[in-house]
């Protein structure tokens, strides 16, 4: 059950950094609202995950699933470059993540 919080509260991160930027520096009630709902979910889920999960584990995990996530969202949505490079940036964050998930208990 802490892995499948972990992974919400990761999908959640995806989400407040978008609307963030859809907030346009939180000028966007209706973004910056869904910002804060969605930051403060994914927060709990995160400690909540924590409770069984090792600190390093589920930090790493939550934040490599937000920082592909948005990566991934950014170039499929907003039209950011996919160079190779940051291409290959994303592939090493996630090498990392599985190199994680399979050295955890």
């Amino acid at each position: 059950m802490a892995w499948i919080m972990l992974v919400l509260a990761g999908l959640l991160e995806v989400g407040w950094a978008f609307t963030m930027k859809l907030s346009n520096g939180f000028t966007n009630l209706g973004y910056s609202a869904i910002t804060l709902v969605a930051a403060i979910a994914s927060f709990a889920l995160l400690s909540l995950s924590m409770k069984t999960l090792p600190l390093s584990t589920a930090y790493m995990i939550w934040m490599g699933i937000g920082a592909v996530g948005v990566f991934i969202l950014g170039i499929l949505v907003l039209g950011e470059t996919a160079t190779p490079l940051r291409l290959l940036a994303a592939v090493l964050i996630i090498s990392g993540l599985v190199l994680m998930k399979l050295s955890s208990s």
